[in-house]
């Protein structure tokens, strides 16, 4: 064999390596959906007593960021054919704005997302036994590689359905719109509750739903202070719920329901303060007896009434260990006199929770200190978030 055929044999073998690798390259690229697909389908299938799966997955490589289509997850025992989770569209990404602090986390985009909890298939126990919760949400989170710091939701959706009710009862809030950034505590490190969460829907009565908070997820047993807000929803589009359950029906009026809750080192503190406001029980198409036991629990709703505003309100406290949280029946029952005869509840949240009220030692402080000092820090609070969405 001469030089020059030994040199272009050569020449081809020095070829036959780099182009090896990339065919090998773009065969890995070409079934890398359908690996990571059957990856996560697995996942979904060790689930004890639930079953799922992922239609289809697109990765974006050049921007380390995946999309997830088609994604549900059902009880096994379930008959309906409501899917409990039902993520039509998730998109995952790193979060290369963390990259520049030294960390690799990653941000969640969720578009139509559904919970839909349906009573009778949650209810019943599948022959393995009960499944633990924590076993689909670990799945879940077993999905995305990389710790979540920024989770956003577009429209979502949760409810509750009762089937067998008679008609069937289907609470829900649409519209779900849901912002939680800095979950793994990327910036602001020396904050207590690093972490901003707001939310806004629009629930059944066309109630108008506000949440707005902050949070810690770091810690085992996370901490936070939260408030939460539900506003002029009309009462009777819950009538399927309150015939069932109490035989009541509204025939007008609107309710609210309002919730500030702190949690520190395991400990609650909170409330919730739900409004009937000028709300009338006896519907005309009512029966005979229906509208005695309507007119008897009326007879009551009058006197506890507050007549200047025309509410029917309590404040239910709410505190302990989280293991063994329970309202205080005597002072429910002390605060649905007062508003009927001292003052009447407003509809807002109170602004009188904070964080620090769930730890033990505060206690000690006097009533109209501790209040002020809340309050001014409330206020502090509030116009630091204000900046930081200008900032934004």
């Amino acid at each position: 064999m001469s030089k020059a055929q030994k040199r272009k044999k050569y020449k081809k073998k020095r070829y036959i390596l780099p182009i090896t690798i990339i065919v090998l390259l773009i065969a890995f690229r070409i079934f890398l959906p359908t690996l990571v697909k059957n990856y996560m389908n697995d996942v979904l299938a060790d689930i004890p007593g639930y079953y799922g799966q992922v239609e289809d997955v697109d990765i974006s490589l050049w921007r380390g960021a995946y999309q997830l289509n088609g994604l549900y997850l059902n009880k096994k025992t379930a008959q309906s054919e409501v899917p409990f989770l039902n993520f039509p569209e998730t998109n995952i990404s790193i979060e290369w704005r963390a990259l520049l602090k030294g960390k690799i986390v990653s941000e969640i985009e969720m578009h139509s997302p559904e919970v839909i909890y349906v009573f009778e298939d949650q209810e019943k126990t599948p022959t393995e036994g009960e499944p633990d919760v924590e076993d689909w949400t670990k799945a879940l989170t077993n999905i995305v590689p990389l710790d979540i710091n920024n989770f956003q939701v577009y429209n979502g959706k949760l409810a509750f359905v009762q089937l067998q009710a008679n008609p069937n009862i289907d609470l829900f809030i649409n519209d779900l719109r849901l912002s939680a950034k800095n979950l793994r505590n990327v910036k602001q490190e020396n904050k207590v509750l690093p972490s901003p969460i707001t939310a806004t829907g629009t629930s059944i009565g066309n109630g108008k739903l506000n949440l707005d908070g902050k949070i810690n997820l770091i810690k085992e047993i996370p901490d936070m202070d939260i408030s939460l807000s539900l506003k002029e929803a009309n009462a009777t589009a819950l009538n399927d719920l309150t015939n069932f359950y109490a035989g009541l029906d509204f025939e007008s009026g609107s309710v609210g329901v309002f919730t500030e809750i702190a949690i520190a080192d395991g400990y609650l503190k909170g409330y919730v303060k739900p409004l009937l406001t000028n709300t009338k029980l006896i519907g005309k198409e009512d029966g005979f007896l229906e509208t005695l036991w309507e007119g008897f629990v009326g007879v009551f709703k009058f006197i506890l009434k507050n007549q200047g505003t025309d509410t029917v309100a309590t404040k239910v406290p709410i505190e302990g260990d989280l293991n063994q949280v329970g309202s205080k029946v005597f002072p429910t029952v002390l605060n649905i006199f007062k508003n009927a005869w001292i003052q009447a509840f407003t509809g807002n949240v109170d602004d009188n929770i904070e964080y620090k009220d769930a730890f033990q030692e505060d206690k000690k402080e006097s009533n109209k200190e501790s209040r002020k000092q809340r309050r001014e820090e409330r206020k502090k609070e509030r116009q630091e978030r204000k900046e930081e969405k200008k900032g934004e």
